[in-house]
């Protein structure tokens, strides 16, 4: 692998830590801070339009995205909130609208 004084995917990829925050939903909590929560998955990703490509992709099989932290220096990781897709659809609300006419 090339290096110029470190390696160079360290510029290219970012850590990612995918933890379950589905305990703030089921026993309605306010949220913890990142590193408190269960981490279920840590992969590197590109650094590139990061933020953006998150709450597009699923991360985790089951899963639901939730929220990102981006870190607040290059050596720090991401940390991904994902809610468990079963108790996610438990906490759907349905649409009023339809029957009230809105």
């Amino acid at each position: 692998m090339a290096t110029i004084g470190q390696d160079l995917w360290q510029y290219n990829l970012a850590k990612v830590i995918v933890v379950d925050v589905s305990d703030d939903y089921r026993l309605m909590q306010p949220p913890m801070p990142s590193d408190f929560y269960p981490v279920l998955t840590e992969t590197w990703l590109p650094r590139h339009n990061l933020s953006t490509w998150l709450a597009q992709e699923s991360l985790v099989n089951g899963y639901l995205y939730d929220w990102h932290e981006s870190p607040h220096s290059e050596e720090e990781p991401w940390y991904v909130g994902v809610v468990d897709q079963a108790l996610a659809s438990t906490l759907i609300v349905p649409d009023f609208s339809r029957i009230m006419n809105c």
